[in-house]
């Protein structure tokens, strides 16, 4: 197995482990199990990314300068619910001690808007200032907070003192907002007057006491990540599946774990670390997880000389692709995790250069051994999902976004109506 993908976990200020410093090496001391504790689902979570400037594809964001004397306040949609919440805080890639001088969850009312008497306030380990090290992830002691499926909660995170760039995540989905001053507390909006479509610090919100049987992670790059959905329309793939299986008879949380641009095989600063990096900190150690919907390969077969998004690292074989692939099977399946392949999308409309007679030739080798290898517990097969019958290597116009490759709400809805999950 590749070791990157058994790269040590980042520590958790509250959790349920520590590492002990010794000898300079991180061993990690697991604690007794507590048979009386409650089962934690991951309700909504988000893959953490180092922080980069924005540009005109993704827009503006806050991560290169971080928050000084402000307040944040971030919008996300739970896919299960519960009668308990927790929120994970994540300095990853933080080049300083983060602290956060107040933090608080209520019902979004819409926009930076709260129900009034909904907020209760976060604490961690006890402490309402928690400080979060350089590459640790703080989890927040348990609250009481009667939640639904598919309901949108209000984060908010005050910081009094200069966080450093912050670790974020690129394509949010949705609005975050920016007030300055202490306005944790604010019910209405009229105090957040900024905000951009990246999430910053927030790396996951778990639930406990409802139905939830597990939660399904979709992991990948792009496609998974919903660039071509229509923000804050909740019509990314993961958000359809979230709503298709919050309803099934044994209801099923669903996390996004997409970096657009993401590649198996090579780090990028504009696309995060690479899968067989991420797989573990972004799949396994999630809480709660039963499967995982795997869809990658995409950008490792490009060739686009100068896109600084693909540096380092040149394209990348079918058999690479396909070698990385099963290393990450083999990782999931360790741990008692299905998974599902993804078939690669069909690229020749893409209107920047993606696509050439090389890397279709690689698309459909490593699509059919996604299908034939029995390699995965189940395959999602996106190609045939939102292929032109008469095309088979361009995707249907009317499932296509402006930009010629990635699906449009209409593609993400056939490639949710495509997937079953495995038994």
């Amino acid at each position: 197995m590749n070791q990157s993908i058994l790269r040590r976990a980042r520590m958790p200020v509250a959790g349920a482990f520590v590492l002990a410093l010794a000898g300079g090496t991180a061993t990690a001391v697991a604690k007794a199990p507590d048979r009386s504790a409650p089962t934690w689902t991951q309700s909504w979570g988000a893959a953490m990314q180092r922080p980069i400037a924005g540009d005109e594809d993704s827009g503006q964001n806050w991560s290169t300068e971080g928050f000084s004397g402000q307040t944040l306040r971030q919008v996300v949609r739970l896919s299960s619910g519960g009668t308990r919440v927790r929120v994970r805080i994540s300095n990853l890639y933080g080049n300083r001690l983060l602290k956060v001088d107040g933090a608080a969850v209520g019902r979004s009312a819409g926009g930076a808007k709260v129900w009034p008497g909904s907020s209760v306030t976060l604490t961690f380990g006890g402490r309402s200032a928690p400080v979060v090290r350089p590459g640790a992830e703080a989890v927040s002691d348990p609250v009481t907070l009667s939640t639904s499926p598919l309901e949108k909660l209000a984060i908010t995170l005050r910081f009094a003192t200069p966080t450093g760039p912050a670790t974020f995540h690129r394509f949010g989905g949705r609005a975050s907002f920016l007030a300055q001053g202490n306005h944790v507390g604010d019910v209405g909006s009229e105090a957040y007057t900024k905000s951009t479509d990246s999430s910053y610090f927030l790396s996951g919100v778990d639930v406990s006491g409802g139905r939830s049987a597990g939660t399904v992670v979709a992991f990948g790059d792009s496609l998974v990540d919903g660039v071509g959905a229509t923000n804050g329309a909740d019509a990314s793939l993961p958000d359809l599946l979230a709503e298709r299986l919050s309803g099934s008879s044994r209801p099923l949380s669903v996390v996004n774990t997409g970096i657009g641009g993401n590649r198996l095989r090579y780090d990028s600063a504009c696309a995060g670390e690479k899968a067989t990096a991420r797989f573990k900190r972004d799949v396994l150690d999630r809480p709660g997880v039963r499967a995982v919907i795997m869809h990658l390969g995409a950008n490792d077969l490009r060739e686009t000389p100068g896109d600084p998004c693909l540096v380092p690292g040149g394209p990348s074989t079918a058999q690479q692709v396909i070698d990385a692939q099963r290393q990450l099977v083999k990782a999931a399946h360790a741990r008692g995790i299905k998974v599902v392949g993804a078939t690669i999308l069909p690229m020749r409309s893409a209107l920047f250069p993606a696509w050439s007679p090389k890397v279709e030739k690689a698309r459909v080798a490593i699509n059919r051994w996604v299908r034939t290898s029995r390699t995965f517990d189940a395959v999602l097969d996106v190609d045939r999902a939102i292929a032109d019958p008469a095309a088979p290597d361009r995707p249907l116009v009317a499932y296509v976004y402006e930009d010629g490759l990635h699906p449009n709400d209409a593609g993400y809805q056939a490639i949710a109506r495509a997937f079953r999950m495995p038994r």
